[in-house]
């Protein structure tokens, strides 16, 4: 699940954080590095279990007007599909979804207010009525439904992102890739798998794994060595008027370019140029780009950026 786009970040990071403070040390940010990581994954969950909630606020709902003491037709014969949802009801029961709730004591109880907003801003939508009032309901319907709120709702909602920040400093700026995740899993849902539907794993295989671990040390050993490279190509700029992030950002790229030779320099390059663009400043995109572009041309002149041509896909 934690794919090289978001191990990529969360490095940035760590180490911008600390490069910032004092007395940290390599197995340090090692630790807050994969800290931040399972804290990720914890929010995959989380926001699985959100759909729970939701499902069972509405529940609730219906059950309160059933028991009025003058409950009209409607109330006595309520449109229960949303509730019914067999997506939700095979996702309530998934074995694996329930032991890391558990384990991980995951909960919405202190945060019940959002589980209201959300669910007010899911029946006023167009596809909610749409899914209501279908001739048939089916499985296909019921994932389908879920992918909809996740994408229009949940993950457009200031007021969640708000309640999550709140919830845990790890979270922020966490919501929109962990939903894209959400969005494959319901996708992969298989009425045939009951309660054994696999969920996505922390990691796709142990090289993102080590990815990361590799590229955390060989920034912070290598790291005098990164910044004359860096520079010695930025001479014509002030290092002060050099925004930090773009300094940060350029290391890990370098340590990249220069420790995994399997990765294309192109697939590099355009990653750390989107996280400068979204991390950075206005024109650190720009401005990185032309930085690396730089170094690259010089480490290939000098022979000293090595790749090896793959001919299977290249992890990104």
């Amino acid at each position: 699940m934690i794919n090289r786009v978001l191990l990529r970040i969360k490095i940035i990071q760590i180490l911008y954080s600390y490069y910032k403070s004092e007395g940290k040390s390599l197995p340090l940010a090692e630790k807050e590095l994969f800290h931040s990581i399972e804290k990720t994954y914890d929010l995959y969950f989380h926001l699985l279990q959100l759909s729970i909630e939701i499902t069972r606020f509405a529940a609730d709902k219906i059950e309160t007007k059933r028991n009025r003491l003058r409950p009209s037709d409607e109330d006595l014969n309520p449109n229960t599909r949303f509730v019914d949802n067999k997506f939700i009801a095979q996702l309530s029961k998934n074995l694996q979804f329930n032991d890391y709730i558990t384990a991980h004591k995951l909960s919405w109880v202190n945060d019940s207010e959002i589980i209201k907003v959300l669910f007010e801003e899911v029946i006023s939508s167009d596809f909610y009525a749409e899914y209501l009032n279908a001739p048939e309901a089916d499985y296909t319907a019921d994932k389908d439904i879920w992918r909809k709120i996740f994408k229009k709702i949940i993950l457009q909602s200031e007021d969640l992102e708000d309640s999550i920040e709140d919830q845990n400093i790890y979270w922020t700026d966490d919501i929109e890739m962990v939903v894209s995740f959400i969005i494959k899993t319901i996708k992969r849902f298989d009425t045939a798998n009951g309660i054994d539907q696999a969920l996505l794993p922390m990691f796709k295989d142990q090289d993102d794994a080590e990815f990361a671990t590799k590229l955390m040390r060989n920034v912070l050993t290598k790291g005098a060595d990164l910044r004359e490279m860096i520079d010695k190509n930025t001479k014509n700029w002030e290092i002060d008027r050099i925004a930090f992030m773009d300094i940060v950002i350029m290391e890990v790229a370098l340590a990249e370019l220069l420790d995994f030779p399997t990765i294309p320099v192109n697939v590099t390059l355009n990653e750390y140029i989107e996280i400068a663009k979204n991390y950075s400043t206005e024109k650190s995109g720009t401005f990185i780009n032309g930085v690396l572009d730089n170094i690259v041309g010089q480490l290939k002149k000098d022979n000293k950026l090595i790749k090896v041509v793959m001919f299977s896909d290249n992890k990104k």
